[in-house]
């Protein structure tokens, strides 16, 4: 017999030790003035737009899928799943919403909210890294219990995880979709900070496909292996040649890469986009000739 994955299961079958309704549960019509938010949930951006939408869906059809709650004292409740649904209730006009009722503590609101957030497919790469991220830190997980519960490859979460090491700066741009996650999984495999961002410039500004990402990618790094040994952690960067290296990043309108080891050797790398960009630098140096 065929064994089915964990999402398709549902989020019930997700949680070990679950009292998740079973059967044909009943749902509750609870007030919303009742019900708040999760304070675990680990969605950060809620679309606007589409929660209009979804607001005008509930105005014509209602609520179709109850969301799930858990008791507090003094009638309140807490969302354990189905803050969308309660958001665009709300803009839609509801006074109530239909809901299932289910004992929790705090850990597994933590990792249901997570785990029922991956299971999204709006998600952006970097929410769903950090979901992974909090299961693992916070629910005390493993890497193979973790893939039990969402039904994904350990290589597949760890490919995730590793986008967490970019610069806030790329992961920004993965979250505003600037860069695909194809993109960012080639950035990771540089060590160097500047690097990867450097690189990620040029992506955005000249449109380059996530196979010639790692083309650069694969490039500078077996420069790296044959060339001079870049700059060892241990070793201080001295001011006048970030200096100087700032002053050509702005002269030459482009991400100048410096390099230098222990022993005082390196190299200065000026990168180009495009052939129409290289006769651009090209011109520049002629000008400095004449």
């Amino acid at each position: 017999m065929i064994k089915r994955s964990a999402l398709g299961r549902g989020l019930g079958a997700l949680i070990e030790g679950n009292d998740m309704p079973s059967g044909n549960p009943v749902s509750n019509e609870v007030s919303i003035s009742e019900i708040e938010a999760n304070p675990f949930q680990p969605r950060i951006h809620f679309d606007e737009e589409a929660l209009y939408d979804l607001a005008n869906s509930i105005k014509e059809l209602g609520i179709i899928q109850p969301i799930t709650l858990r008791k507090l004292a003094d009638q309140k409740y807490q969302i354990i799943a189905g803050e969308r649904r309660f958001r665009a209730a709300k803009i839609a006009g509801l006074t109530s919403i239909p809901a299932f009722i289910r004992e929790a503590g705090d850990e597994t609101m933590l990792e249901m909210a997570l785990v029922e957030n991956i299971q999204r497919e709006d998600l952006d790469a970097i929410e769903i890294a950090l979901s992974y991220q909090r299961l693992l830190d916070e629910c005390k997980l493993t890497q193979e219990s973790l893939s039990d519960k969402v039904g994904k490859k350990r290589s597949t979460i760890s490919n995730y995880l590793r986008l967490l090491r970019l610069p806030a700066v790329i992961q920004k741009a993965i979250r505003e979709q600037e860069i695909t996650m194809g993109h960012a999984r080639a950035l990771v495999n540089i060590e160097e900070p500047e690097t990867q961002i450097m690189i990620y410039r040029q992506v955005v500004k000249y449109d380059f496909s996530v196979r010639k990402t790692e083309d650069i990618v694969r490039k500078i790094s077996s420069e790296d292996g044959e060339g001079t040994p870049s700059v060892k952690k241990s070793t201080p960067f001295p001011d006048e040649y970030r200096d100087l290296k700032d002053h050509l990043t702005k002269y030459f309108n482009t991400s100048v890469v410096f390099k230098i080891n222990e022993f005082g050797k390196g190299k200065i790398e000026i990168p180009f986009g495009d052939p129409k960009d290289l006769e651009r630098i090209i011109g520049i140096f002629d000008k400095l000739n004449s």
